[in-house]
């Protein structure tokens, strides 16, 4: 069985500005701090001789690797990023940015999402992706709109308690 796998679905080219600037220092600190630790540290174990047993040398040939795919990976993508740092015009609908509280009406628990781009979601602080089922279902609906979302874990059904942008 081959390695190859299909490409993937192409994501949304739109980010916040604050997205955006995690993902340049990210950048910034791979390039100006992470690889060039690297690059000593694999200098230093090819020095020690023979390369085919020395596993420093392999564990760093690996980590410089993976930093020079994520620094290409982020120069192409920052390109091709749209900042979004504006508000829509009409604050009572869901649109990317927006702050949503929803309401699961199967048991009342209130769940808080804010629509991002791709490359910035965060499940922990409920950063969504555009691109996520509940995201897309949430477009251009408005505060007391009831919908109905195929997740994981089933079918669910919310009603939209509150729509909010950030400044």
């Amino acid at each position: 069985m081959g390695r190859w796998r299909p490409p993937a679905q192409a994501s949304t080219a739109l980010i916040t500005r604050a997205g955006h600037d995690r993902l340049k220092v990210e950048l910034d600190d791979l390039w100006r701090v992470q690889r060039p630790e690297v690059v000593r540290a694999l200098a230093a174990a090819a020095a020690e001789g023979d390369r085919s047993e020395n596993a420093e040398y392999t564990y760093r040939k690996k980590q410089l690797g993976g930093i020079d795919r994520r620094v290409r990976y982020l120069s192409k993508r920052l390109e091709a990023l749209r900042v979004v740092d504006t508000a829509p015009s009409d604050h009572s609908a869901v649109f990317f940015g927006a702050c949503v509280t929803l309401e699961r009406i199967s048991d009342g628990v209130e769940l808080v999402y804010r629509i991002v781009g791709p490359d910035e979601t965060d499940a922990p602080l409920g950063h969504i992706s555009i691109d996520s089922p509940l995201a897309r279902a949430l477009l251009k609906k408005r505060a007391d709109d009831e919908l109905q979302v195929e997740l994981p874990t089933g079918p669910t059904d919310f009603v939209i308690v509150d729509v909010c942008y950030q400044a």
